[in-house]
């Protein structure tokens, strides 16, 4: 067993685990630094692979947020026992979208959008997205709490009376109609999970366009961040079965090299998502998303230049 290609597996767990959660797109990352550190397997086996560790990621969320995911246990009530299930509905019907044109178009994304030049052109399309929309929202905010601050302006001559606003915007201040996931309809969820179908072109970021598409719908950011992690729960154990049938269909076979590279990069995923999934749920609380949308737009550029330069 090389020891050489179980630390290049840790480092794409390192990555993966990092990039799955903040919406910088980690498929997109994943190909690009495969471009750098290539592991010594077969093309199907690492088609196979860039799906299959996302399951260590996504374990992480279910560990985090296991009581907001079991209907049951936790000296639940009953109503939070009927939100609990309300959940999960809400995020089946937010990947449907996804499934119904993600699961027949897989082989041809694969063959024709999984290369650089499609993952910089999403990172940097994204990224402006990212930036427009968080200044529309700041714009947003701002007027709301000059309308506020004007309808409860203290009448002429009394100065004695108490300052009746107490809205002060924060750094990066979140606000929205939705503030919670009880408060999240169907029909929100179903336009969530048709923005994360964005998600299927590499370099977009599957939690970027469910976040995009939450603040466009008016949520928090906090809401469409959480939303986002458990919209993840099915998606990724539906396309990494999805990738292991292949896998196994083309005549794949998993030896101990193989599955020692597999499990290195999942349980390396596992353990950074769950530093990153806590780091990300306090930042959101705080900042808005235009540091991401910067990054995203530098990384493209630079992909774009790096890739012109081989000519």
């Amino acid at each position: 067993m090389d020891i050489i290609e179980l630390l290049k597996s840790a480092f794409l767990g390192l990555v993966e685990g990092i990039t799955e959660w903040l919406p910088i797109s980690s498929t997109g990352h994943m190909i690009l630094v495969d471009e750098f550190i290539k592991l010594n397997v077969t093309e199907e086996f690492w088609n196979m692979f860039l799906v299959v560790i996302q399951l260590g990621a996504i374990l992480a969320v279910c560990v985090l947020f296991i009581r907001d995911l079991l209907p049951f246990g936790f000296g639940k009530t009953r109503q939070e026992c009927r939100d609990t299930w309300s959940l999960w509905g809400k995020i089946i019907v937010g990947c449907l979208p996804a499934a119904i044109i993600g699961i027949p178009l897989d082989d041809f994304m694969e063959e024709h959008l999984y290369n650089a030049w499609v993952v910089a052109a999403a990172l940097i399309v994204y990224g402006i997205a990212f930036i427009v929309i968080e200044r529309w929202r700041a714009n947003k905010l701002a007027a709301r709490v000059a309308e506020e601050a004007a309808a409860n302006a203290r009448p002429g001559g009394a100065h004695f009376a108490a300052p009746a606003v107490a809205i002060e915007p924060t750094q990066g201040g979140d606000f929205g109609a939705i503030t919670s996931l009880e408060d999240l309809s169907y029909k929100t969820a179903l336009g969530i999970g048709c923005f994360q179908v964005l998600s299927l072109i590499p370099g977009t970021s599957r939690s970027g366009s469910t976040i995009i598409g939450g603040l466009l719908l008016g949520t928090t950011r906090s809401v469409a961040a959480k939303f986002t992690f458990f919209l993840a729960i099915p998606v990724m154990f539906g396309a990494s079965s999805l990738k292991l049938v292949k896998f196994f269909l083309k005549g794949g076979v998993f030896d101990a090299s193989g599955l020692a590279i597999l499990g290195v990069g999942c349980a390396v995923a596992f353990v950074v998502s769950l530093v990153a999934i806590k780091w990300l749920m306090g930042f959101v609380r705080r900042h808005d998303f235009t540091a991401f949308g910067i990054y995203r737009i530098v990384l493209g550029i630079a992909v774009l230049g790096y890739f012109a330069l081989l000519g």
